[in-house]
């Protein structure tokens, strides 16, 4: 690794094995984000597919028992040693100097917010994440992203909106204080156990949910 020329395959190959992938890469002219020497000319977005971190992140956790906030950790603990042999700087969601993710996410690939906040892709639904960036200062050249239909507007149903017993996900919001108090109660069962209810009944990309063990992660970090 370290010729900028190849960063974005060295940065591809080596985080393949986490489960990590490229999620987008956005050119910048003049206007990225601050780094050592200047200004960002390529940011690249890294995040996971579905399920495809779990088996590392599983692994990892098991040898660090009690590590605090352990899937930022685990972010950081993958992903900056990458950015430091690809002569980069390493951005993460958790961690200052705050970056736009979502907006970055947006441009990259085209996508737009679901009814529970989370951005839906045309292909893998909700079930995908984004778990930090890297940066570079030459200007790499990428394509424009595919910008396709909202895949909320072509859902007669909408499942998302009816199923969440705690009345929590609305077409203009989600009530996340509303959502904590159900789950602290003491018919939250399902949701703790399964992932979130109003998640699952997503049609979109339902073949990338993540695994049972992922979905009780997750369920635990939200809840009280």
């Amino acid at each position: 690794m370290g010729n900028e020329d190849t960063a974005i395959d060295d940065i591809r190959a080596a985080l393949k094995p986490h489960g990590i992938f490229l999620r987008g890469v956005l050119a910048f002219d003049g206007d990225g984000p601050e780094m050592t020497g200047g200004r960002a000319g390529t940011v690249v977005l890294l995040g996971n597919v579905g399920g495809s971190i779990w088996p590392a992140f599983a692994a990892w956790i098991a040898r660090h028992p009690g590590i605090a906030d352990p899937l930022d950790a685990w972010s950081v603990d993958v992903i900056r040693p990458v950015a430091d042999a690809v002569g980069g700087v390493a951005w993460f969601p958790s961690e200052r100097p705050w970056q736009p993710f979502q907006q970055w996410a947006m441009r990259a690939e085209g996508l737009k917010s679901s009814p529970l906040g989370i951005l839906i892709h045309p292909d893998y639904g909700l079930w995908h994440g984004y778990r930090g960036a890297i940066g570079l200062l030459r200007r790499i050249g990428v394509p424009p992203a595919a910008k396709g239909p909202h895949p909320c507007d072509h859902c007669p149903d909408k499942p998302c909106l009816t199923t969440c017993p705690a009345g929590a996900v609305m077409p203009d919001r989600f009530d996340v204080a509303g959502c904590r108090t159900y789950l602290g109660g003491a018919e939250q069962a399902q949701c703790m156990r399964s992932g979130c209810i109003a998640r699952n009944a997503c049609p979109v990309g339902s073949q990338y949910r993540y695994p049972p063990a992922q979905l009780r992660f997750h369920m635990d970090a939200l809840g009280p």
